[in-house]
């Protein structure tokens, strides 16, 4: 079953292609990485497939809603973590999440039992009435996985949520999303560190808006004959752009 599916998606602002016929194809219970240099297209690619920008050409399904069309009732299966995510610093860790149950309008037990449930998976019990604004990086961005999952979405779009975050930390999020994978929730996750890119289960090699390669961690580096992910990135960029010149 396809969760993320795009077909020839493009976007374009002025002169500049950001997002150039990308074609992705995501099955159920996939954690896939979305890699590549700064200003590559990760981020206009998660806000075309989360239906916050509409594309300038090209379409796009996710669970099954076209993500123009279909805009809103798509929301209701998808949470989208941006770099900047909307946490609340004046308020508790506790008084966050709470504010995100609102908005999505969980209440009741369910909402209590999510509660218990989230702050337990992301290990944030004994800092439940810090104030955000007083938490570390990495549990900041916790609390925001934490926020995201409130309404139980099928479908988790992360943009580089590790972003500037301590080893310790990164790998505290990493956990909790392998454990995401157990629940079937599919992820797209956007990165520029190739590291992390090696713990997804396929990853696809952005540049310039283009998706230049699209596969399995290992295939690309046996595909490429290197150790690392991060050479093979390079030699397919020095092809991309030697036949661009």
């Amino acid at each position: 079953m396809s969760v993320i599916k795009s077909v020839n998606l493009t976007r374009k602002f002025g002169s500049l292609t950001a997002v150039n016929g990308l074609n992705l194809d995501i099955p159920e219970g996939e954690i896939f990485g979305l890699v590549g240099p700064d200003g590559a297209g990760k981020t206009t690619t998660m806000r075309l497939l989360t239906g916050i920008l509409e594309p300038t050409g090209g379409e796009a399904w996710v669970y099954n809603k076209h993500v123009v069309k279909e805009a809103e009732p798509l929301k209701e299966n998808i949470a989208y973590m941006s770099q900047r995510f909307g946490l609340y610093e004046d308020l508790t860790v506790l008084e966050n999440i709470n504010f995100y149950a609102d908005i999505y309008c969980v209440s009741g037990k369910q909402r209590s039992d999510k509660i218990e449930q989230l702050l337990g998976f992301s290990g944030l019990i004994p800092f439940k009435k810090r104030l955000a604004g007083k938490l570390s990086g990495g549990m900041k961005q916790k609390l925001g996985l934490a926020c995201a999952l409130i309404h139980t979405p099928k479908v988790l779009f992360l943009d580089e949520p590790t972003n500037g975050v301590d080893p310790v930390s990164r790998r505290d999020f990493w956990k909790i999303l392998y454990d995401l994978l157990k629940e079937k929730v599919t992820i797209l996750y956007s990165t520029s560190y190739l590291d992390e890119a090696e713990r997804c289960r396929r990853v696809g090699l952005i540049h310039k808006g283009s998706l230049l390669n699209c596969d399995t961690p290992d295939n690309i580096k046996s595909q490429y004959n290197t150790k690392t992910l991060e050479q093979a990135f390079i030699k397919i960029i020095n092809e991309y752009e030697s036949g661009h010149k």
